[in-house]
């Protein structure tokens, strides 16, 4: 049994079980990928793959109980890296953020700000994407921590601390009939088309559910993925805007007017996510309490590593 052979079978449930995807991703001949594949199934007397002829159609039970420990060994390896480089390069290395749109755009430049003045030396990378692939890269190592509003706190595999609250909140163009309409309803914005977030993003799943406890079905002619986008949509007139209150500055956004709506549309929390089990380096702790001071570095690493794990 060797390293290669638990980063195929890692990689081969990771990549749909296409044998030619595994051998690409890790730099080898799809024959090799085949034999080592081979070879630990004949070192463990078990065969760890569903097969027809030669191709792989998923995981046996064997081969699902085998999967988290080798999930566990190679994190471990990753680990034990991490730790020497800790030691031997103090305020050197990478830190590697998944997050959204909204988050990097307004919540994350003062935090950055701060944290490239403490740690100058460390190459800090913000991947944009959408709350399952932010899942997605923490669990693949490929993000260190995940900033999203959505999905960080349903994984069992991952831990998250709140980051900060936020509410969604109308805009219009300046002049609109709305800015004078006094406190707005639910029934009111529904009255004018409504441009928003793609579902799975920003809490569009709070804006659904609260017009449909109101019995409402707004007609929504436009979604987005970020608050640009959609301001920019509403300055053309092609309907108004539900984003996140904290998207509108009103320097930049002159042409537009932002209506708040503290009782229609339930509080949302941006999140923190870490992979369970994951060593994070001191300047990824130093990160994250930029983010949240309440947090301490002790809570941060029993939260990741939890004591009844051990």
């Amino acid at each position: 049994m060797n390293l290669q052979q638990l980063r195929i079978v890692r990689e081969t449930a990771r990549r749909q079980f296409n044998l030619t995807e595994v051998a690409n991703a890790l730099f080898t001949a799809q024959s090799g990928v085949s034999k080592h594949i081979k070879d630990l199934e004949d070192e463990l007397g078990v065969e760890l793959f569903a097969r027809r002829g030669k191709r792989l159609l998923g995981l046996t039970a064997p081969g699902r109980e085998l999967l988290p420990i080798v999930e566990r060994i190679l994190l471990d390896l990753q680990n034990i890296k991490r730790l020497g480089e800790q030691f031997a390069q103090q305020d050197t290395g990478h830190l590697a953020i998944a997050t959204t749109h909204t988050q990097a755009r307004y919540a994350l430049p003062p935090v950055v700000t701060r944290f490239k003045s403490h740690f100058p030396r460390v190459h800090l990378e913000l991947h944009q994407c959408g709350p399952g692939e932010i899942v997605e890269r923490l669990r693949s190592g490929e993000a260190d921590i995940g900033i999203a509003t959505e999905a960080l706190a349903d994984e069992p595999d991952l831990v998250s601390f709140p980051f900060y609250e936020w509410r969604h909140a109308l805009i219009v163009p300046e002049g609109h009939p709305l800015t004078v309409a006094g406190p707005l309803t639910l029934e009111t914005i529904a009255e004018y088309p409504l441009i928003t977030y793609h579902p799975g993003y920003t809490g569009r799943a709070r804006i659904d559910a609260a017009f449909a406890r109101a019995g409402l079905v707004p007609e929504i002619v436009m979604s987005a993925l970020d608050a640009d986008v959609i301001k920019a949509y509403v300055e053309l007139g092609l309907g108004v805007g539900l984003i996140a209150a904290m998207a509108w500055h009103p320097a930049r956004d002159a042409g537009l007017r932002l209506i708040e709506l503290p009782d229609l549309f339930e509080t949302n929390t941006a999140r923190l996510g870490l992979r369970r089990g994951r060593y994070l380096r001191d300047y990824a702790l130093s990160f994250i309490r930029a983010c949240a001071p309440e947090l301490t570095a002790d809570r941060i690493r029993e939260a990741v590593f939890p004591k009844t794990a051990v």
